[in-house]
């Protein structure tokens, strides 16, 4: 196995390292350069494998400031601006074209053309 592998396995054996990858207080490259350096048996890993009734506390304590005000302001942040453009823009094409579909069937029931005769002259 290579050291990624290795690194690989040691992550699955230890999930609460993705609980510091997504609060974004560590990175992936980090804990591999920590595991590169260290190994996996060293205490510099004490600080990032809590114990269970640490982890639940800080589960409980993300759950509350998930649903704050700063994270909804922070989501609004990642949302790429381009994208819901693009996604209104279809819309609104969408509801153009139907709203279109309902005005040609009513006019085309209230039309008053009448056709010509075929070999009628307009001096006739």
């Amino acid at each position: 196995m290579t050291n990624v592998d290795n690194f690989k396995s040691f992550v699955r054996k230890n999930p609460r390292l993705l609980t510091h990858v997504r609060n974004g207080t560590m990175s992936w490259q980090k804990f591999y350069e920590m595991y590169d350096l260290y190994g996996e048996d060293e205490n510099i890993w004490n600080e990032y494998l809590k114990s269970s009734t640490e982890e639940k506390s800080s589960k409980e304590e993300t759950r509350s400031a998930g649903k704050t005000l700063s994270s909804i302001i922070e989501m609004a942040k990642n949302i790429d601006t381009d994208k819901l453009q693009d996604g209104i823009t279809s819309i609104q094409k969408a509801i153009g074209l139907f709203g279109d579909m309902l005005t040609k069937d009513s006019q085309s029931e209230t039309s008053t053309y009448t056709p010509r005769q075929i070999y009628r002259r307009f001096d006739d």
